[in-house]
């Protein structure tokens, strides 16, 4: 094609491109998600969250996703022991892979209620053409009980310390986020049972056993940098759009147990937390956060709530970057610039 012959030409096709871009960034549709984890495997991203049977997306780049489907393609067999009203959607879902296997957590909930479990499903593979792609459910890893228990098993997250040994942290409002250690197979609490409180926020002393009650904090995730555990928490209510108050705040501690401390050594475990990264007037919420290290960069994975689209969530990843003293931060522009793009 000839070169434009004359500034009116240059100014003409400048305007036209300039149209062509703003359009195509107006049809393009986003991922929208809540709770978001990753994994890789063959050079394939794969994302999961919460949906009907654990929906998962599908990326060769982190940016251009298809949706593969649902893990569960009807509801796993012992939901409805759990939560009698269960209808398929199954919260907060959190893998890591351990000797070539994949392992899926995930939740079973009613929504403001403890009466939840964290059960976890297996499978060899996550490409579904792989021949040998098959979810086996492994069934409950812990339950929580009104009443019973002033904690709630959803938003479970797992991590292998440096002997190898996996612990689960999860919680969401109650009395806080805790930890528990798993057994060999990854599918188990140990025995004899070890318990940690990782996070809590104040409880008035009357409030029923069975309400969330006001401290709201939840989804735990906890990964290892140098020297190192830190503990990413998100406080504040989720999934409410534009008067969503999520937020992530962060810990650290040299030991997987903990305590977790805050910039200022304020205790996690005391209403502690330094804040990683709060919302503004276009994404007033932000939360429920992952972190990876992956093609040699370490990645913040969550979802924020979109005041351009009726307070919609959407997929966010952004580099993770980390200050002189060993505190994780992130840019602004990095995370702002972010647009996933759903692929049909």
């Amino acid at each position: 094609m000839d070169k434009p012959k004359s500034l009116f030409a240059l100014l003409k096709l400048s305007f036209f491109s300039g149209c062509c871009l703003f359009l195509h960034q107006l049809q393009a549709e986003q991922v929208s998600i809540h709770d978001p984890v990753l994994a890789k495997e063959k050079g394939q991203y794969f994302l999961y969250s919460t949906g009907p049977g654990i929906t998962f997306y599908q990326s060769s780049d982190l940016k251009n996703w298809r949706l593969g489907g649902r893990v569960f393609a009807d509801e796993p067999a012992w939901a409805k022991s759990v939560s009698p009203g269960f209808d398929g959607h199954i919260w907060a879902p959190d893998i890591i892979q351990h000797q070539g296997k994949f392992y899926l957590y995930y939740s079973i909930s009613a929504f403001g209620k403890n009466t939840s479990a964290i059960g976890v499903t297996v499978n060899t593979t996550l490409d579904p053409k792989d021949p040998n792609y098959q979810w086996r459910d492994q069934g409950k890893v812990l339950q929580s009980v009104p009443h019973r228990d002033l904690w709630n098993a959803i938003d479970p997250a797992v991590i292998l310390d440096e002997q190898g040994q996996a612990w689960m942290s999860f919680g969401s409002f109650w009395g806080g986020l805790k930890l528990v250690k798993l057994d060999q197979s990854l599918t188990r609490i140990a025995q004899p049972e070890q318990w940690h409180t990782l996070a809590k926020a104040e409880r008035p002393a009357f409030v029923d056993d069975a309400a969330p009650g006001p401290a709201e904090l939840e989804a735990p995730f906890l990964y290892k940098k140098g020297q190192y555990y830190y503990l990413f928490v998100s406080y504040g209510k989720c999934c409410r759009g534009k008067d969503s108050t999520y937020h992530m705040v962060v810990g650290r501690s040299a030991k997987l147990t903990g305590p977790y401390l805050d910039k200022n050594g304020k205790d996690l475990a005391m209403g502690g937390g330094s804040v990683l990264l709060k919302g503004n007037k276009d994404w007033p919420g932000l939360g429920h956060n992952s972190v990876y290290a992956m093609d040699g960069k370490d990645y913040l994975v969550f979802h924020a709530y979109e005041m351009a689209d009726k307070g919609l969530q959407k997929l966010k990843i952004t580099a993770l970057e980390w200050d002189n003293n060993g505190w994780p931060l992130v840019n602004d522009k990095d995370w702002l610039g972010y647009q996933s793009e759903l692929v049909r």
